[in-house]
């Protein structure tokens, strides 16, 4: 290989290395202190970087915040609702997903918690640019979540019974709110969690005389 060409991409690594080290950086003070008090300048110290650096590589908060939810999907993926199509009965399908999905919630619940405290925050100001960042930021996490709710949906008995609120069951059961007021605030082990979130999707969907 030839020097010149040997310098670029060397370069290009040590600028990879960075842009990795600052998205990190974030990672870590967003489940420190949440993404509303995270500011550039504390980014730039935890990366051992300038604050111009991490504006070179990141120069808004959509770049920055898609960066930090990439690499926190790929260090902490969320689980996969295609390993449990492959479970035929529906409740069973339920507790093998919540079990992932509780398991998930208690290892990244301080990261959650900060998010979703600081969405709510952004809401409260109405500031309309910083929800579209947000939503853009979040999307794939959205649509990951939706795959999950119509993978819990199918086979509960008729599909005519009580289908709004067996979806509105399988929302709650998924949601990480739900899991924390159920374990935090109720006390309540996963494992007792996830017997009382099927029980009311079933009650919901009509099965067992409940119709």
């Amino acid at each position: 290989m030839k020097r010149g060409k040997y310098n670029l991409k060397k370069r290009a690594e040590r600028q990879e290395e960075t842009r990795l080290r600052i998205a990190r950086a974030t990672l870590e003070l967003h489940e420190i202190l949440g993404p509303a008090l995270t500011t550039r300048s504390a980014i730039a110290e935890r990366a051992g970087v300038t604050r111009p650096t991490v504006y070179s590589h990141f120069p808004d908060e959509l770049s920055l915040g898609k960066a930090c939810s990439s690499l926190e999907l790929s260090d902490n993926p969320l689980p996969d609702p295609g390993r449990w199509e492959e479970i035929a009965d529906p409740e069973e399908r339920m507790r093998a997903a919540l079990g992932e999905l509780y398991t998930y919630f208690r290892r990244r619940e301080g990261l959650w918690a900060n998010i979703l405290r600081d969405q709510e925050m952004t809401l409260d100001a109405g500031d309309p640019e910083a929800r579209e960042t947000d939503a853009e930021i979040m999307g794939p996490i959205f649509a990951h979540w939706e795959r999950m709710g119509e993978t819990l949906a199918a086979g509960w008995g008729s599909a005519e019974a009580h289908p709004r609120l067996r979806l509105g069951a399988i929302g709650l059961a998924l949601d990480f709110q739900t899991w924390r007021a159920m374990t935090r605030t109720q006390g309540l082990s996963d494992e007792q969690a996830i017997e009382l979130m099927v029980g009311m999707v079933r009650c919901t969907a009509g099965v067992a005389g409940t119709a």
